[in-house]
Protein backbone atom coordinates (compact mmCIF):
# COMPACT_ATOMS: atom_id res chain seq x y z
CA UNK A 1 0.00 0.00 0.00
CA UNK A 2 1.61 3.24 -0.97
CA UNK A 3 2.56 6.05 1.78
CA UNK A 4 -0.55 8.91 2.08
CA UNK A 5 1.62 12.42 1.16
CA UNK A 6 1.50 14.82 3.80
CA UNK A 7 -1.51 16.83 3.93
CA UNK A 8 -1.19 19.75 6.50
CA UNK A 9 -1.52 22.22 3.45
CA UNK A 10 -5.14 21.19 3.25
CA UNK A 11 -5.47 22.80 6.73
CA UNK A 12 -4.88 26.45 8.50
CA UNK A 13 -2.81 24.92 11.27
CA UNK A 14 0.19 27.37 11.22
CA UNK A 15 3.97 25.96 10.80
CA UNK A 16 4.87 26.47 14.49
CA UNK A 17 1.98 24.69 15.86
CA UNK A 18 2.79 21.04 16.77
CA UNK A 19 -1.27 19.54 17.01
CA UNK A 20 -1.08 15.85 17.83
CA UNK A 21 -4.33 15.76 19.55
CA UNK A 22 -6.98 14.58 17.08
CA UNK A 23 -8.18 12.72 20.00
CA UNK A 24 -9.15 15.61 21.30
CA UNK A 25 -10.81 17.32 18.59
CA UNK A 26 -9.87 17.46 14.71
CA UNK A 27 -9.28 20.40 13.09
CA UNK A 28 -11.18 21.30 10.16
CA UNK A 29 -9.55 20.57 6.92
CA UNK A 30 -10.22 24.05 4.47
CA UNK A 31 -12.35 22.17 2.26
CA UNK A 32 -14.74 21.10 5.53
CA UNK A 33 -14.76 24.78 6.55
CA UNK A 34 -15.57 26.32 3.22
CA UNK A 35 -18.75 23.45 3.26
CA UNK A 36 -20.08 24.70 6.18
CA UNK A 37 -19.51 28.20 5.36
CA UNK A 38 -21.12 27.72 1.88
CA UNK A 39 -23.54 25.66 3.78
CA UNK A 40 -24.32 28.88 6.42
CA UNK A 41 -25.33 30.87 3.73
CA UNK A 42 -27.78 29.49 2.27
CA UNK A 43 -29.62 30.80 5.03
CA UNK A 44 -28.88 34.28 3.90
CA UNK A 45 -31.89 33.58 0.88
CA UNK A 46 -33.88 31.05 1.61
CA UNK A 47 -36.03 31.88 -1.10
CA UNK A 48 -33.32 29.64 -3.13
CA UNK A 49 -33.88 26.65 -0.58
CA UNK A 50 -36.07 24.19 -2.23
CA UNK A 51 -38.13 21.82 -0.01
CA UNK A 52 -36.14 19.03 -1.64
CA UNK A 53 -32.84 20.57 -0.47
CA UNK A 54 -34.32 19.28 2.99
CA UNK A 55 -33.11 15.59 1.40
CA UNK A 56 -30.72 15.32 -0.86
CA UNK A 57 -28.18 16.46 1.70
CA UNK A 58 -29.13 14.05 4.01
CA UNK A 59 -28.74 11.58 1.62
CA UNK A 60 -25.66 12.65 0.57
CA UNK A 61 -24.25 12.17 4.12
CA UNK A 62 -26.10 8.95 4.26
CA UNK A 63 -24.19 7.36 1.20
CA UNK A 64 -20.83 8.74 2.45
CA UNK A 65 -21.36 7.36 5.81
CA UNK A 66 -22.25 3.86 4.76
CA UNK A 67 -19.45 3.90 2.78
CA UNK A 68 -16.84 4.18 5.65
CA UNK A 69 -18.65 1.59 7.82
CA UNK A 70 -18.85 -0.76 4.73
CA UNK A 71 -22.82 -0.93 4.74
CA UNK A 72 -25.51 0.50 2.94
CA UNK A 73 -27.22 4.21 3.36
CA UNK A 74 -30.72 2.40 4.63
CA UNK A 75 -28.60 1.44 7.66
CA UNK A 76 -27.53 5.42 8.74
CA UNK A 77 -29.57 7.38 10.75
CA UNK A 78 -28.38 11.05 11.67
CA UNK A 79 -27.66 11.87 15.34
CA UNK A 80 -26.87 15.47 16.95
CA UNK A 81 -24.30 13.23 19.25
CA UNK A 82 -22.97 10.09 20.39
CA UNK A 83 -24.98 10.22 23.52
CA UNK A 84 -28.48 10.70 21.41
CA UNK A 85 -27.42 7.23 19.54
CA UNK A 86 -26.74 5.31 22.46
CA UNK A 87 -29.94 6.65 23.89
CA UNK A 88 -31.93 5.14 20.61
CA UNK A 89 -30.08 2.01 20.94
CA UNK A 90 -31.17 1.73 25.11
CA UNK A 91 -34.80 2.93 24.21
CA UNK A 92 -34.89 -0.15 21.50
CA UNK A 93 -33.05 -3.48 23.53
CA UNK A 94 -34.54 -5.09 26.18
CA UNK A 95 -32.99 -5.71 29.53
CA UNK A 96 -34.80 -7.70 32.25
CA UNK A 97 -34.37 -7.27 36.22
CA UNK A 98 -31.15 -9.25 37.53
CA UNK A 99 -29.75 -8.92 33.96
CA UNK A 100 -26.00 -7.21 33.26
CA UNK A 101 -24.91 -4.12 30.93
CA UNK A 102 -21.25 -4.96 30.35
CA UNK A 103 -18.52 -1.70 30.08
CA UNK A 104 -15.32 -0.84 30.40
CA UNK A 105 -13.32 0.41 33.38
CA UNK A 106 -13.12 4.02 32.86
CA UNK A 107 -15.04 4.17 29.51
CA UNK A 108 -16.65 7.59 28.15
CA UNK A 109 -18.87 8.99 29.53
CA UNK A 110 -21.58 9.51 27.33
CA UNK A 111 -21.51 5.03 26.76
CA UNK A 112 -21.78 4.92 30.48
CA UNK A 113 -24.35 6.91 31.79
CA UNK A 114 -27.12 5.77 29.64
CA UNK A 115 -26.68 2.34 30.51
CA UNK A 116 -26.40 3.37 34.30
CA UNK A 117 -29.71 4.90 34.00
CA UNK A 118 -31.43 1.92 31.92
CA UNK A 119 -30.03 -0.52 34.45
CA UNK A 120 -31.36 1.25 37.38
CA UNK A 121 -34.68 1.85 35.23
CA UNK A 122 -35.25 -2.24 34.69
CA UNK A 123 -33.27 -2.72 38.18
CA UNK A 124 -30.09 -4.29 35.77
CA UNK A 125 -26.62 -4.12 36.94
CA UNK A 126 -23.64 -2.62 35.02
CA UNK A 127 -20.75 -4.67 34.57
CA UNK A 128 -17.51 -2.30 33.97
CA UNK A 129 -14.90 -5.30 33.15
CA UNK A 130 -10.97 -4.23 34.67
CA UNK A 131 -7.62 -5.55 32.41
CA UNK A 132 -4.12 -6.12 33.45
CA UNK A 133 -2.02 -3.38 33.66
CA UNK A 134 -0.09 -4.90 30.26
CA UNK A 135 -3.32 -6.63 29.10
CA UNK A 136 -5.57 -5.71 26.32
CA UNK A 137 -8.99 -5.56 27.23
CA UNK A 138 -10.60 -8.40 24.88
CA UNK A 139 -10.13 -11.34 27.48
CA UNK A 140 -11.46 -9.46 30.36
CA UNK A 141 -14.58 -8.76 28.40
CA UNK A 142 -15.28 -12.18 26.78
CA UNK A 143 -15.29 -13.73 30.03
CA UNK A 144 -17.69 -10.96 31.62
CA UNK A 145 -20.37 -11.74 28.84
CA UNK A 146 -22.55 -14.88 30.22
CA UNK A 147 -25.96 -15.96 29.49
CA UNK A 148 -27.14 -13.18 32.18
CA UNK A 149 -25.70 -10.38 29.85
CA UNK A 150 -28.24 -8.08 27.94
CA UNK A 151 -25.95 -5.55 26.59
CA UNK A 152 -22.09 -5.28 25.90
CA UNK A 153 -21.68 -1.24 25.30
CA UNK A 154 -18.46 -1.20 23.99
CA UNK A 155 -15.54 0.94 22.18
CA UNK A 156 -13.04 -0.13 19.60
CA UNK A 157 -10.20 1.08 21.53
CA UNK A 158 -10.51 2.64 24.88
CA UNK A 159 -11.03 7.05 24.86
CA UNK A 160 -7.76 7.35 27.38
CA UNK A 161 -5.21 4.70 26.08
CA UNK A 162 -6.29 3.25 22.95
CA UNK A 163 -6.11 -0.34 23.47
CA UNK A 164 -8.43 -2.52 21.79
CA UNK A 165 -10.95 -4.62 22.00
CA UNK A 166 -11.81 -7.70 19.21
CA UNK A 167 -15.38 -6.90 18.72
CA UNK A 168 -15.21 -10.17 16.05
CA UNK A 169 -15.03 -12.12 19.13
CA UNK A 170 -16.87 -9.90 21.31
CA UNK A 171 -20.08 -10.01 18.78
CA UNK A 172 -19.94 -14.04 18.19
CA UNK A 173 -20.08 -13.96 21.89
CA UNK A 174 -22.84 -11.76 22.57
CA UNK A 175 -24.70 -13.71 19.40
CA UNK A 176 -24.07 -16.99 21.10
CA UNK A 177 -25.22 -15.79 24.41
CA UNK A 178 -28.40 -13.69 23.35
CA UNK A 179 -26.84 -10.27 24.15
CA UNK A 180 -26.84 -7.10 22.48
CA UNK A 181 -24.07 -5.64 21.07
CA UNK A 182 -24.01 -1.81 20.82
CA UNK A 183 -20.60 0.48 20.14
CA UNK A 184 -19.51 3.84 20.41
CA UNK A 185 -17.19 4.33 17.76
CA UNK A 186 -16.01 8.11 18.38
CA UNK A 187 -12.01 7.40 18.63
CA UNK A 188 -12.38 5.00 16.03
CA UNK A 189 -14.06 5.29 13.34
CA UNK A 190 -12.45 7.10 10.25
CA UNK A 191 -8.61 5.87 11.46
CA UNK A 192 -9.33 2.02 12.49
CA UNK A 193 -10.71 -0.33 9.75
CA UNK A 194 -14.00 -2.24 11.26
CA UNK A 195 -15.86 -5.43 9.19
CA UNK A 196 -19.39 -4.19 10.39
CA UNK A 197 -20.45 -7.60 8.43
CA UNK A 198 -18.35 -9.66 10.55
CA UNK A 199 -18.82 -7.58 14.06
CA UNK A 200 -22.58 -7.35 13.62
CA UNK A 201 -23.35 -4.60 16.53
CA UNK A 202 -27.07 -3.84 16.73
CA UNK A 203 -26.36 -0.51 16.83
CA UNK A 204 -23.14 1.52 16.29
CA UNK A 205 -22.32 5.78 16.99
CA UNK A 206 -19.68 7.87 16.12
CA UNK A 207 -19.56 11.29 16.52
CA UNK A 208 -17.88 13.76 13.91
CA UNK A 209 -15.49 15.72 15.44
CA UNK A 210 -12.90 13.47 16.24
CA UNK A 211 -11.54 10.77 13.69
CA UNK A 212 -14.52 11.47 11.43
CA UNK A 213 -13.01 14.85 10.22
CA UNK A 214 -16.45 16.78 10.36
CA UNK A 215 -18.00 19.37 12.35
CA UNK A 216 -19.07 19.81 16.06
CA UNK A 217 -23.23 18.59 16.62
CA UNK A 218 -23.43 16.09 14.21
CA UNK A 219 -22.94 12.06 13.96
CA UNK A 220 -23.57 8.79 12.69
CA UNK A 221 -25.84 5.99 14.07
CA UNK A 222 -25.48 2.42 12.46
CA UNK A 223 -29.02 0.39 13.22
CA UNK A 224 -29.13 -3.31 12.12
CA UNK A 225 -31.61 -3.81 9.91
CA UNK A 226 -33.68 -6.04 12.57
CA UNK A 227 -34.03 -3.10 14.88
CA UNK A 228 -35.76 -1.13 11.73
CA UNK A 229 -39.25 -0.68 13.10
CA UNK A 230 -38.15 0.34 16.22
CA UNK A 231 -38.66 3.53 18.25
CA UNK A 232 -37.14 6.65 17.55
CA UNK A 233 -36.60 9.21 20.59
CA UNK A 234 -38.70 11.91 19.44
CA UNK A 235 -41.75 12.15 16.93
CA UNK A 236 -40.83 14.85 14.28
CA UNK A 237 -41.96 15.53 10.90
CA UNK A 238 -39.19 14.73 8.55
CA UNK A 239 -38.94 11.20 9.97
CA UNK A 240 -42.37 10.35 8.42
CA UNK A 241 -43.35 9.05 5.25
CA UNK A 242 -44.49 11.21 2.63
CA UNK A 243 -42.72 14.50 3.85
CA UNK A 244 -40.98 14.99 0.62
CA UNK A 245 -44.45 16.51 -0.31
CA UNK A 246 -44.89 19.81 1.58
CA UNK A 247 -48.41 20.48 0.69
CA UNK A 248 -49.68 17.24 2.42
CA UNK A 249 -48.05 17.68 5.94
CA UNK A 250 -51.31 17.84 7.81
CA UNK A 251 -52.30 14.31 6.36
CA UNK A 252 -50.33 12.88 9.40
CA UNK A 253 -48.85 9.10 8.87
CA UNK A 254 -48.15 6.66 11.02
CA UNK A 255 -45.55 5.08 8.73
CA UNK A 256 -41.89 6.53 8.95
CA UNK A 257 -39.40 6.81 6.24
CA UNK A 258 -37.54 3.73 5.00
CA UNK A 259 -34.99 2.15 7.58
CA UNK A 260 -32.87 3.77 9.88
CA UNK A 261 -33.84 6.95 9.08
CA UNK A 262 -37.25 7.32 11.60
CA UNK A 263 -34.42 7.64 13.79
CA UNK A 264 -33.02 10.96 12.59
CA UNK A 265 -33.05 13.70 15.11
CA UNK A 266 -35.26 16.09 14.39
CA UNK A 267 -33.76 19.42 12.12
CA UNK A 268 -31.16 17.23 11.03
CA UNK A 269 -31.51 18.63 7.52
CA UNK A 270 -28.83 21.87 9.15
CA UNK A 271 -26.70 22.65 5.78
CA UNK A 272 -23.32 23.48 7.90
CA UNK A 273 -23.34 20.54 9.20
CA UNK A 274 -24.29 18.53 6.98
CA UNK A 275 -22.26 19.36 4.12
CA UNK A 276 -19.12 19.75 6.56
CA UNK A 277 -19.26 16.41 7.73
CA UNK A 278 -19.80 15.17 3.67
CA UNK A 279 -16.52 16.95 2.84
CA UNK A 280 -14.87 15.37 5.28
CA UNK A 281 -16.03 11.89 4.71
CA UNK A 282 -15.04 12.62 1.04
CA UNK A 283 -11.80 13.69 2.29
CA UNK A 284 -11.13 10.10 4.19
CA UNK A 285 -12.55 8.71 1.19
CA UNK A 286 -10.31 9.74 -1.13
CA UNK A 287 -7.38 7.52 1.28
CA UNK A 288 -9.67 4.92 2.55
CA UNK A 289 -9.49 3.93 6.25
CA UNK A 290 -7.06 0.83 6.10
CA UNK A 291 -4.45 3.08 4.22
CA UNK A 292 -5.05 5.69 6.97
CA UNK A 293 -4.97 2.80 9.59
CA UNK A 294 -1.73 2.36 8.14
CA UNK A 295 0.02 5.58 7.81
CA UNK A 296 -0.98 7.15 11.12
CA UNK A 297 0.33 3.50 12.35
CA UNK A 298 4.18 3.87 11.10
CA UNK A 299 3.78 7.77 12.75
CA UNK A 300 2.70 6.88 16.42
CA UNK A 301 4.92 3.66 16.01
CA UNK A 302 8.18 6.73 15.47
CA UNK A 303 7.11 8.64 18.14
CA UNK A 304 6.88 5.28 20.62
CA UNK A 305 10.77 4.08 19.73
CA UNK A 306 11.90 7.40 20.21
CA UNK A 307 9.99 7.81 23.47
CA UNK A 308 10.86 4.50 24.55
CA UNK A 309 14.78 5.63 24.75
CA UNK A 310 13.33 8.33 27.24
CA UNK A 311 12.23 5.82 29.26
CA UNK A 312 8.98 6.23 28.21
CA UNK A 313 6.53 3.33 27.80
CA UNK A 314 3.59 2.14 25.55
CA UNK A 315 2.34 -0.78 24.21
CA UNK A 316 2.27 -2.02 20.67
CA UNK A 317 0.39 -2.11 17.80
CA UNK A 318 -2.47 -4.91 18.11
CA UNK A 319 -2.64 -4.41 21.55
CA UNK A 320 -3.13 -0.76 20.96
CA UNK A 321 -4.90 0.43 17.95
CA UNK A 322 -2.36 2.15 15.31
CA UNK A 323 -3.86 5.42 15.60
CA UNK A 324 -3.66 5.86 19.16
CA UNK A 325 -0.23 6.39 21.31
CA UNK A 326 -0.62 6.56 25.30
CA UNK A 327 3.25 7.22 26.83
CA UNK A 328 3.60 5.68 30.25
CA UNK A 329 5.59 7.54 33.01
CA UNK A 330 7.55 4.71 35.22
CA UNK A 331 8.81 7.79 37.54
CA UNK A 332 5.24 9.77 37.71
CA UNK A 333 4.53 12.04 35.11
CA UNK A 334 5.99 15.25 35.21
CA UNK A 335 4.80 18.73 37.03
CA UNK A 336 3.12 21.02 34.95
CA UNK A 337 3.89 18.71 31.78
CA UNK A 338 0.67 19.40 29.44
CA UNK A 339 1.19 23.28 30.42
CA UNK A 340 5.12 23.14 29.68
CA UNK A 341 4.26 21.37 26.07
CA UNK A 342 1.91 24.16 25.24
CA UNK A 343 3.85 26.27 26.00
CA UNK A 344 6.00 25.46 23.14
CA UNK A 345 3.07 24.86 20.81
CA UNK A 346 3.07 21.25 21.62
CA UNK A 347 -0.76 20.20 21.89
CA UNK A 348 -0.99 16.64 23.42
CA UNK A 349 -3.52 15.27 26.05
CA UNK A 350 -3.02 14.09 29.45
CA UNK A 351 -5.35 11.25 30.34
CA UNK A 352 -4.60 9.32 34.13
CA UNK A 353 -1.13 9.12 34.02
CA UNK A 354 -0.50 8.67 30.56
CA UNK A 355 0.40 11.06 27.42
CA UNK A 356 -2.08 10.40 24.79
CA UNK A 357 -0.43 11.24 21.22
CA UNK A 358 -2.69 11.09 18.45
CA UNK A 359 -1.03 12.47 15.34
CA UNK A 360 -3.27 12.49 12.14
CA UNK A 361 -2.00 13.44 8.27
CA UNK A 362 -1.41 17.09 8.88
CA UNK A 363 1.50 16.26 10.87
CA UNK A 364 4.80 16.64 10.01
CA UNK A 365 8.46 15.26 11.20
CA UNK A 366 8.76 18.84 12.71
CA UNK A 367 5.91 17.90 15.11
CA UNK A 368 7.44 14.67 16.14
CA UNK A 369 10.76 16.72 17.01
CA UNK A 370 9.10 19.17 18.84
CA UNK A 371 7.47 16.58 21.07
CA UNK A 372 10.36 14.86 21.57
CA UNK A 373 12.75 17.37 22.37
CA UNK A 374 10.39 19.09 25.14
CA UNK A 375 9.88 15.31 26.56
CA UNK A 376 13.69 15.16 27.00
CA UNK A 377 14.56 18.35 28.51
CA UNK A 378 11.76 17.90 31.04
CA UNK A 379 13.00 13.54 31.74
Amino acid sequence: MDAIPNQRHRFAIPPDIHYLNCAYMAPLSDSVSKAMVDGAMLKRSPWTYRPQDFFIASEAFRDRAGELAGTCADHIAIVPSASYGLAVAARNLPVKAGQTIVTLSDQFPSNVYTWRSLAQERGARVVAVSRGSEACWTEAVLEAIDEDTAIAALPHCHWADGRIVDLERVGQKCRAVGAALVLDLTQSLGALPLDFEAVRPDFAVAACYKWLMGPYGIGMLYVDQRHHEGEPLEQNWINRGGSEDFTRLVDYRDDYQPGARRFDFGERSNPPLLNGAIAAFDFLLEFGIEAIAQELGKATTRIAVEAEKLGLTSAPIGVRAPHFLSLGFPEGVPEGLTEKLAARKVFVSLRGQSLRVTPHLYNTPEDTDALLETLREML
